[in-house]
């Protein structure tokens, strides 16, 4: 099987300590043997933070501008080169402090349909002692920012906990959780955390492409009993309404899923039009069996396009979701229904 290459994208505020992470995990993965590399993202002329991974660290530097923003078309291109050229093992993505998370992932979504790429997780590291000092006004574009930042992650550093008081600890992670009760959140000092849990995945997701978000631990009363074989330990209702009482509770931002051959053009349109409203956004490259013709094709706000195209090269048929705490297993099910497989449930 062609070589997947996995993606962690850190996502904080100016000054959160994404440096500080990105600096461990590019020594722990050379400690494990494995040739990391790094797209990074500054505003500005020169990425000074890009003397700190070092010489031996492949590093594609996209200054003078945000990924989100100016230069976002520039992202794919980027690391298709970086895989060509320096086949890495793993890429980390450090977007600049200002950057919306969720607009990054769309870019690395963008990238993934015409490359093997896993985005296996966003990662926010957070201020604590910042986002405490704007907690108190709740308002203005940093407040914003940091809120979507925190909403968008599927594991969450708070950072910078020797600066806060106990009293403050237990309040900041309150206020962290309640604006994301999906993803773990590890409290931390200069970002020395164990990175083994911080990295983490979902065993069944091996082959397959998703933000994966677990709150271990939290409200696992709740399904003790009940749902044992669970590998998420949260109930959750969605805001369209729908109540799901399944054994698996994998709420995603990302879900990326690969075709191994054409589908029905009109069972996937029918697929599209019953998409929940936690996923507003789709696209992908599709083989459709009663036209004999490859589409490119894009959905948001409810709206879907198909535009005919001939791809270069070898090109994988491949959709990519993105939304908020969507569940993966059932869009899966209904997915493989279409290309008539047997569900891996």
């Amino acid at each position: 099987m062609e070589h997947v290459t996995p993606i962690y994208i850190l996502s904080g505020f100016l000054g959160s300590g994404k440096t500080t992470l990105l600096s461990r995990l590019i020594t722990s993965f050379k400690q494990q043997g494995l040739r990391p590399a790094i797209v990074m993202n500054e505003i500005g002329e020169v990425n000074i933070e890009g003397l700190v991974a070092g010489e031996e660290v492949p590093t594609a530097e996209m200054l003078s501008g945000c990924i989100c923003c100016t230069i976002r078309s520039d992202l794919s291109s980027e690391i298709a080169m970086l895989i060509q050229r320096e086949q890495p093992d793993v890429i980390v993505i450090e977007a600049t402090g200002i950057a919306n998370p969720m607009e990054i992932l769309d870019a690395a979504a963008e990238a993934s349909l015409y490359m093997r790429i896993d985005v296996k997780k966003l990662i926010t590291v957070v201020d604590a002692a910042h986002l405490l000092h704007l907690n108190i006004e709740q308002k203005g574009k940093t407040y914003r920012l940091m809120q979507e930042q925190i909403r968008a992650a599927s594991a969450l550093v708070l950072n910078k906990m020797d600066q806060v008081t106990d009293q403050d600890k237990e309040t900041v992670q309150q206020l962290v959780e309640r604006w994301n009760p999906y993803a773990p959140i590890m409290p931390a000092v200069r970002c020395d955390i164990k990175l083994e849990d911080l990295l983490q995945s979902d065993p069944q997701d091996r082959d397959e492409h998703s933000i994966v978000h677990n709150r271990e631990g939290r409200d696992a009363h709740e399904h003790t009993d009940k749902n044992k074989q669970s590998n998420s330990h949260e109930h959750h209702t969605h805001n369209h309404g729908q109540t799901h009482d399944h054994g698996s509770h994998d709420h995603v931002m990302s879900y990326t899923y690969y075709f191994s051959h054409a589908v029905n053009s009109v069972e996937f349109e029918r697929l599209i039009a019953g998409l929940p409203r936690d996923v507003y956004r789709a696209k992908g490259i599709l083989t459709f069996s009663d036209t004999n013709s490859r589409f490119l094709f894009q959905y948001a706000f409810r709206e879907s396009d198909f535009m005919k195209i001939t791809p270069q090269g070898q090109v994988p048929d491949v959709v990519v979701f993105i939304g908020e705490h969507f569940q993966k297993s059932l869009l899966r099910e209904q997915l493989e229904k279409l290309e008539g497989k047997t569900s891996r449930a």
